[in-house]
């Protein structure tokens, strides 16, 4: 029997709509159509233009035959463009895959070919590295180039030549700026498309849906406390989980977008001086960055800014210098798989009467669940039943709710494999304190986070292989102020054969990103079990044991 409920009172377009982030720029533009939305050295533009220039993306995608389910790949800087694709991309039901600018040619042309892209948005700075991908690349598509006005008379890295078919205001100025966009057919739609880094082999596609990108959106501006007409500075890169939804997230208190192309000492102070920058959201270089300026790059401003970081939690003494500077810092976790941060670690008041020790423990926490997410818990990988939650027992960090990813593309069996039991698998391994807050261990997967930037020891070590001296080798993470985590390498050599450690990293710059490359190597006999099998956390204390003689 149908409950009186269900009755007659079925979805209809009335009161059921799809979810997505793409209704957050639309209302923004109508109600503050005049309000800045963008900062990009001169340019200047409100919600209205910005609404207008994404519905003229989208007019010319779909002129040229992208829709729904086509990928429109970029690689793109902080820059205008790539907020104008987070937007215009989905508003032809095409799912926007954003390339990190860091990638080595051969990765480039795995994703393109991977995500089977038929729209290619390449910034200038980029494009030797997008040149020499696409003649690896299998697809063919219709490449773009971005000339950006305000690169600058010096750069810290030039342009390079023209290789697209296209100029990207062009491409944009083709476009009709009363576009009828379109909604999703369904909430559960992808909107996007990133790539981890990869523990083992190609690197895996990670899916998200509009749904999730909505709620992401809400989430942000709740647990960074965003009011409205916030203003945001673009330090963390747009590319990595889709800037952890803020292109999304701005929108819905009608924020202000202040683009930075690259992290520098001065372009910061100064952006935090002249517009009012209320929040930001960065890595531990960034951190490391503002403390470290030169006296003359640094500016004072009045307005407290609220520094949201992931990746290793900062120590005490950075924190107190971030206080003392104007910042409050606000300790997040998440993954790729998690559209970014969904553990926020909140502070209660009555922590700040802790001793510094105490103080910086409870810090040094994870935290708990964001809204959006349904369910954290630490977890018995085996039987599926969460641990104790005392602090001491280790289990997996496990997540369940709609800001988990839809799955990884083409790739069944990893998605069977994260989703296992009915809870996404992160691979990290931590305790549940009594509070309820999650605190990090270890890495089951032994991923070294530099700059927010995941790296893969497997890959680091694969490289190291290569060299015909090295018999056998080790990656694990080396803690760093300035990065947050380096790689450091153990190498055994073959018998009868020498390399220095100069040389072995020259080696590995000839095969990995720069930022991948091992910044110490230790030459010499190698912990192994019986079996042969490397000792990892013998090679942890034995890094451990050397930062503490320096």
């Amino acid at each position: 029997m149908t409950a009186a409920y269900e009755r007659d009172l079925d979805r209809n377009p009335a009161n059921f709509q799809p979810l997505t982030p793409l209704s957050y720029l639309r209302r923004a533009a109508h109600v503050f159509p005049d309000h800045v939305a963008i900062i990009h050295g001169s340019i200047r533009r409100t919600y209205g233009e910005f609404y207008s220039r994404s519905r003229q993306l989208a007019s010319a995608l779909s002129k040229r035959g992208i829709g729904k389910g086509d990928t429109v790949s970029v690689m793109l800087s902080n820059t205008p463009p790539m907020l104008e694709a987070h937007h215009g991309v989905p508003m032809v039901k095409a799912v926007l895959h954003s390339m990190n600018t860091r990638l080595d040619a051969a990765i480039v042309a795995f994703q393109l070919d991977h995500a089977e892209t038929r729209v290619l948005i390449v910034d200038r700075e980029f494009s030797a590295v997008v040149a020499e991908a696409l003649k690896i690349a299998k697809v063919r598509p219709l490449v773009v180039d971005f000339d950006d006005p305000e690169h600058g008379e010096d750069p810290a890295y030039p342009k390079g030549a023209r290789i697209g078919t296209l100029d990207y205001e062009d491409l944009v100025s083709e476009g009709d700026a009363d576009f009828d966009w379109l909604m999703p057919d369904d909430e559960w739609d992808a909107i996007s498309l990133n790539y981890t880094s990869g523990t083992t082999g190609n690197p895996k596609g990670v899916v998200y849906h509009h749904r999730g990108a909505a709620l992401m959106a809400y989430a942000n501006t709740l647990h960074a406390q965003m009011p409205r007409h916030s203003v945001y500075l673009w330090t963390l890169p747009m590319f990595h989980c889709n800037g952890w939804c803020f292109p999304w997230t701005l929108a819905v208190q009608a924020g202000t977008h202040v683009c930075l192309r690259w992290v520098r000492p001065k372009a910061l102070y100064d952006a935090l001086a002249d517009y009012g920058v209320t929040h930001l959201c960065g890595a531990p270089i960034v951190m490391a960055t503002l403390l470290d300026a030169e006296v003359a790059d640094k500016r004072a401003f009045s307005q407290t800014v609220t520094f949201n970081t992931a990746a290793a939690p900062p120590p005490e003494p950075v924190l107190a210098g971030m206080a003392d500077a104007g910042f409050e810092v606000t300790h997040l976790y998440g993954l790729t798989e998690t559209y970014g941060p969904a553990v926020v670690n909140e502070w209660r008041d009555d922590w700040n009467a802790l001793d510094p020790a105490a103080r910086a423990a409870k810090k040094a926490r994870q935290g708990v669940r964001y809204s959006a997410l349904e369910d954290l818990r630490v977890i018995d990988p085996g039987s599926l039943q969460p641990v104790p939650a005392d602090g001491e027992t280790i289990g997996e960090v496990m997540f369940r709710g709609n800001i988990v990813m839809k799955g990884y593309l083409k790739n069944p069996d990893a998605s069977a494999e994260a989703f296992a039991g009915g809870w996404f698998h992160s691979g990290d391994l931590g305790v549940m304190h009594p509070d309820g807050y999650v605190q990090l261990k270890d890495r089951s997967k032994d991923i070294i986070i530099s700059g927010g930037e995941n790296i893969s020891s497997i890959e680091v070590e694969d490289a190291l292989y290569k060299h015909p001296a090295v018999s056998s080798c080790g990656v694990v993470a080396r803690a760093d102020d300035k990065w947050g985590e380096t790689p450091a390498a153990f190498v055994e050599l073959k018998p009868g054969q020498s390399a220095t450690e100069a040389e072995i990293i020259e080696h590995c710059r000839t095969l990995l990103a720069r930022f991948k490359c091992p910044r110490m190597v230790i030459i010499g006999e190698i912990a192994k079990t019986s079996t042969g099998k490397i000792q990892k956390f013998k090679l942890r204390e034995a890094v451990k044991a050397l930062d503490a003689t320096d």
